[in-house]
């Protein structure tokens, strides 16, 4: 017991030294981050949602010709 108890202290000792090494951002580099985030998501989005519908049209297409 006494040695699981000392692993813990090390570890939480190490995760403070590790934690104040820690370089945090600002709130406007945080902001900023955000924004870019958000507008590649939706240009991602917009980007997979053309081509979903661009696929879906052509393979309607490609059955019709088959079906008659």
């Amino acid at each position: 017991m006494k040695v699981i108890v000392e692993k813990i202290r090390g570890f939480v000792r190490d995760v403070r030294t590790e934690m104040s090494k820690v370089s945090w951002p600002s709130r406007e580099q945080l902001k900023d981050s955000t924004m870019v985030v958000i507008v590649v998501a939706l240009v991602f989005a917009a980007f997979a949602f053309s081509v979903d519908r661009l696929l879906s049209s052509a393979v309607k297409l490609l059955f019709s010709y088959l079906v008659g």
